[in-house]
Parts: C-alpha cells; sequence; structure tokens
C-alpha cells in the first residue's frame, strides 16, 4: 500500500505539513489515515469524537491531534502556528440538518464564525500556501425542480445548517477576495454529495441508523424514502478534495474556486433504493415510514459535476452498487471479526482507480 499511496497525487504531499480540522470526524477521519499513508505530516485540531464507537479512535493513527474547538480562535492560532502548515484542511462543523433545527445558534456559531477563526489564523500564518474548506452539497438555493446543480447556482438553504454552510461559502469567497489573493494564498471550496462508508455512527445518517436498528433488533423508521441525494462513497469525495488541493500546491490560481464532487448521475438515487440495495447485504433489514410531522428536508437534490471531470480530471471511481457493497463490508467485518478493514479498503481503492486510468494515480 505505502508504495504505491506514495506515487499519488503526483507526490506533492509526501513530507509537506498539513493542518486538518474535524479530523476525528467521519469523513476527516478517512482522510487523517489517507494523508498519513502518503507521507504528510499531519497535525489535527477538532472536538473528541461524539459517538462510540468512532473511527478516529478506531483507525490509532500517529499524528499530532489538538482536541479544541474551532469557535475558540486562540486555540485554532496556536495550534496553527505550531503546525505551521503549507495546506489547510477544513473540515469542523455541525454537519447535520436535524441538529441545526435543535440548536441553530451553535450550528451558525460553529459553521460560520468558525470557519472565520480558521481563515483568519491562516491569514497571519505566513507558511499557508493552499485552503481547502468543506461545506456540502446543500448550500444551493433548492426549488426543487430536479435540477443538476453547478458551481455557479445561487446559494442558499432552507434548514440552519444548509443556511450556514451557505453563508460559510461567502465567508471563503470574501476572504479569497480580501486577503489571499493579495498573499499568493489559493483558497478553495468543496461541496460533496452524500457520502456513506465504514466508520460512521453520526445520528441522523441512514447507513449508521441502519446499523443501530439492526443491532437494536427493531425496525428502521424512514422520513423521506423518496428523497433523491447524490450518494457516494467517502473515498470518492476525499479523491477530490486531494485532487483540488494538489492543484493548489501546484499554484494553479484559476482551481482557486468552489468545486462540486458528486457520483454519477445514474447513481442518485432515492433513499428507500439506498434500503433494497443494503438489503441484498442485510437481509434481515427492515424498515417503515415514520409518521409525520417531520421537519423540512429537500427532496431532490443533485449535483452536476462536470467541472471537476474536465478542469481537474476527477471522476468517481465507485458506482452505488460498488459503494453500498464497500460500506456494508466493512461494518460486517467489523461487528463479525472485529476487523478494522479501512487500510484495506483504501488499498482497494486505488487499485480500482489506477485500472480506471485516472490521472491521480498515474504518476
Amino acid at each position: 500500500m505505502e508504495n504505491l499511496a506514495m506515487m499519488l497525487f503526483n507526490d506533492c504531499f509526501r513530507g509537506i505539513n498539513i493542518l486538518l480540522t474535524g479530523h476525528t470526524g467521519f469523513k476527516g477521519s478517512w482522510l487523517a489515515l489517507w494523508l498519513r499513508q502518503l507521507g504528510a505530516n499531519v497535525t489535527g485540531i477538532a472536538l473528541p469524537p461524539d459517538t462510540h464507537p468512532a473511527h478516529w479512535d478506531l483507525l490509532r493513527l500517529s499524528l499530532n491531534s489538538h482536541f479544541a474547538d474551532i469557535n475558540n480562535r486562540q486555540d485554532i492560532t496556536a495550534v496553527m502556528q505550531q503546525a505551521a502548515p503549507e495546506l489547510v484542511i477544513h473540515f469542523a462543523a455541525q454537519p447535520l440538518v436535524r441538529a441545526s433545527y435543535e440548536d441553530p445558534i451553535a450550528t451558525w456559531q460553529t459553521n460560520v464564525m468558525g470557519t472565520v477563526n480558521v481563515l483568519e489564523a491562516c491569514r497571519h500564518q505566513p507558511s499557508v500556501k493552499a485552503i481547502v474548506v468543506i461545506t456540502t452539497d446543500k448550500v444551493y438555493e433548492n426549488a426543487e425542480r430536479g435540477e443538476h446543480f453547478i458551481e455557479s447556482d445561487p446559494l442558499g438553504g432552507h434548514d440552519p445548517y444548509s443556511a450556514s454552510k451557505a453563508a460559510c461559502e461567502l465567508v471563503v469567497q470574501s476572504y479569497r477576495r480580501s486577503f489571499f489573493s493579495k498573499q499568493n494564498v489559493l483558497v478553495a471550496s468543496a461541496r460533496a454529495g452524500n457520502v456513506i462508508g465504514g466508520g460512521d455512527w453520526a445520528r441522523d445518517r441512514l447507513v449508521p441508523d441502519i446499523i443501530r436498528a439492526m443491532h437494536s433488533d427493531s425496525p428502521l423508521m424512514i422520513r423521506h424514502p423518496q428523497a433523491i441525494r447524490p450518494w457516494q462513497h467517502v473515498l470518492d469525495s476525499l479523491s477530490g478534495y486531494l485532487c483540488v488541493a494538489q492543484h493548489l500546491l501546484m499554484g494553479e490560481a484559476d482551481k482557486a474556486r468552489a468545486w462540486n464532487f458528486g457520483p454519477d448521475q445514474r447513481d442518485n438515487k432515492t433513499v428507500a433504493d439506498v434500503l433494497v440495495q443494503m438489503k441484498t447485504h442485510w437481509p434481515e433489514l427492515i424498515w417503515s415510514e415514520a409518521p409525520p410531522p417531520h421537519v423540512h428536508e429537500a427532496l431532490n437534490l443533485m449535483l452536476d459535476s462536470r467541472a471537476a471531470q474536465t478542469q481537474l480530471q476527477w471522476q468517481p471511481v465507485w458506482n452505488f452498487a460498488q459503494t453500498a457493497q464497500h460500506t456494508a463490508q466493512w461494518y460486517q467485518q467489523f461487528y463479525q471479526h472485529n476487523n478494522i478493514i479501512s487500510v484495506q479498503q483504501l488499498d482497494f481503492y486505488i487499485r480500482c482507480a489506477q485500472q480506471a486510468g485516472l490521472i491521480w494515480v498515474s504518476h
């Protein structure tokens, strides 16, 4: 794995200092694993994991980890100065739609002012060359017309999570224009689809809800079975983020912009489609539709990722069926054999990308 991994992304991450916020979360922990495999010097800053089990705890990675809140500007600044990163990847956020209804103030504080704190620390840290801020596919003003959103579509959001992430995009744009363009620091934002994969136990997400329902021997209650989402494996989204980071580190100023990373359009599926696919791996899975009322959630959400495909030469590696298969396999190995197969799945993902001839694995 290591020899193969060291040749990814033109080997641009080997030996460089990277600050990763939110490294204890689902996506952040997978990226921390990948960056360590790529030979980067990773410093993480995040709150402690809020689930048990947690992917971060299971990985037992060796990196410089700080438990701190991005709402504390002093802590962020201190870690930034200590890490002296060339690249900053900002994941840390309040990432759940329904939680944003329960605590909108904390959601807005973390997703907007927390991002401001990170960018402020970057602005005063001379080592920083590139920044990638992770937002979401939910930043678009969604009129439910079934369109595939492109990066230039209007930003918006009904719920506090979506709206706060749209505001985060405006923060990124403002800092890019006001400060970083004068400092030759390249800043991009990344908007991925509905990400699934092994190691996620967050509440109010479909796959973790499936796992909890089966282990409690109770039927799964589904709020919106016909809601359409751009489902993709966590590694597909992360490969997109790393592609952007590579281009920024190479000094390509035209890549300092917003990017969509979604699945092939054929893989935009309903929640019911996901359940049917997962049932092929877990025949005991049963579900029923939860009675209303429900808080508002978009029923149709799809991304157009042609810009990333043409300008970054990125594309998803695993289709919908493969994504479901590898997700189910991760949990089955964990619960049936106490095996953590994250490294093996990353290795296999890279080999699949190599077989597909993707440019980020061709060097």
